[in-house]
């Protein structure tokens, strides 16, 4: 598994949001995920969200995903 596929996959399923995924042992990855999609939500419902789209390759090809997620607008308050 490579960072360019995580986002693909994440892309397949959350096609609004701009991703960075980051991993140089091809089983842990470090991920930012803003989403217009995570508006509304709270953190654990943004992290299901995003472990949705990848599926079965969490726990199996993806071995430890950390992830920042926000909303747009949780995105401009970070900066």
């Amino acid at each position: 598994m490579n960072p360019q596929i995580i986002k693909q996959l994440i892309e397949a399923g959350l096609p609004d949001a701009d991703i960075i995924v980051e991993g140089d042992d091809g089983t842990h990855f470090q991920a930012r995920i803003i989403s217009e999609s995570f508006s509304g939500k709270n953190m654990v419902q943004q992290h299901q969200m995003v472990y949705k789209t990848l599926g079965d390759k969490m726990g199996t090809d993806i071995h430890a995903l950390s992830m920042q997620t926000y909303s747009p607008d949780e995105w401009e308050q970070q900066k």
